[in-house]
């Protein structure tokens, strides 16, 4: 049984190139893949399950009619994502972080923006938008009320990525041992980074291994993984 992953696609309507991309992707799959995972940041941003517009319909459609099970996971983008569109869509919602068996090994999933610990501002602010009387103050509020806030949180996300050190915003390892002894798994995968790259390590004195997935630009980036290999792939948009 072989896997797919793939995280910070950031699809968004201003991006063709991106969600052509995406498409292609699916219509494509490697010989075997039995499901799919999107770790998170899927969509540039996602005011709620209520905003329906042609952009959104065509991706719901997109992965709708794809057959494989699905699953999908909230980014520090599209923490919106809610039930309606995983029924339409055919999608389960996975927790952040969530647990998977793969040949017999537990592998830890996140979106892995709960990793940067040193972004103590970003840290502050995830656990605010990520609680549920705040989502539901969100939700209470019109779509352009919505698409308001969220264009000045990216303004001032902008802000704060080049005021901050690229270091701070990376994950802290010491975060990332901790949690993965916590789980007690020697596999963590996760995007958000935007720092694609495989990177051994020692857990509870075992060899181990963080896979970060790739943010999708002029490259996409997918993880096929087995019991047997974990090929972490770049392709040409």
């Amino acid at each position: 049984m072989s896997y797919l992953f793939i995280s910070d696609l950031h699809l968004d309507e201003n991006r063709p190139d991106i969600t052509r991309g995406f498409i292609k992707l699916l219509a494509n799959l490697p010989v075997g893949i039995e499901r799919l995972y999107i770790l998170g940041d899927f969509f540039e941003v996602w005011l709620g399950d209520d905003h329906e517009t042609p952009f959104n319909a065509e991706i719901i459609k997109t992965l709708a009619e794809i057959s494989l099970p699905k699953y999908i996971m909230h980014g520090n983008r599209d923490f919106l994502l809610g039930q309606e569109f995983c029924n339409a869509t055919g999608c389960k919602l996975l927790p952040d972080p969530s647990i998977i068996d793969i040949g017999g090994e537990p592998v830890l999933l996140m979106h892995g923006d709960s990793l940067c610990t040193r972004d103590e501002a970003y840290m502050k602010l995830r656990a605010m938008l990520r609680s549920t009387p705040v989502q539901l103050d969100l939700l209470s509020k019109s779509l352009e009320e919505r698409a308001l806030i969220a264009s000045n949180a990216r303004t001032q996300s902008k802000q704060h990525t080049r005021e901050t050190a690229e270091d701070i915003m990376d994950v802290t390892l010491e975060e990332v041992v901790r949690v993965m002894t916590e789980q007690g798994v020697g596999l963590l995968i996760h995007g958000h980074t935007h720092r694609p790259a495989t990177h051994d390590l020692v857990v509870a004195g075992q060899p181990a291994q963080r896979i970060v997935l790739g943010d999708w630009d002029k490259h996409g980036w997918y993880l096929e993984l087995d019991e047997t290999q974990r090929s972490l792939v770049s392709f040409p948009i």
